[in-house]
């Protein structure tokens, strides 16, 4: 059975920076895309950040590039979001996300098929 658990979320002012962790048990990291996404109330999911077979892929939102970076540590089944220069508007609530087939968009929520909990990440003005 998979299990993915996100933490490092938290509350933070604009400018500063929160690093998202997701532990995953049952699943090989290598193997597909795993991703980050965010929803805030009242909006649809987002995807923020890929990475895809071999760590060698990533992929951002546009509205997160240079600011954040997916990672991964096979050895370690970790999942990593650095995030920096944060903004209010990358308030949300962020999850993390596997898949268990050859997806096509990094971007689909639809694509993945395990899905943590969630971690709040709130960034103050």
């Amino acid at each position: 059975q998979v299990q993915l658990v996100e933490s490092g979320g938290g509350s933070v002012q604009a400018g500063g920076s929160l690093r998202l962790s997701c532990a995953a048990s049952g699943y090989t990291y290598s193997s597909y895309c795993m991703g980050w996404f965010r929803q805030a109330p009242g909006k649809e999911r987002e995807g923020v950040a890929a990475i895809c077979p071999g760590g060698s892929s990533a992929y951002y939102g546009d509205s997160v590039k240079g600011r954040f970076t997916i990672s991964q540590d096979n050895a370690k089944n970790t999942l990593t979001l650095q995030m920096n220069s944060l903004k209010p508007e990358d308030t949300a609530m962020y999850y993390c996300a596997a898949a268990r087939r050859a997806i096509s968009s990094w971007k689909f929520h639809y694509e993945y098929n395990y899905w943590g909990q969630g971690t709040q990440v709130t960034v103050s003005s």
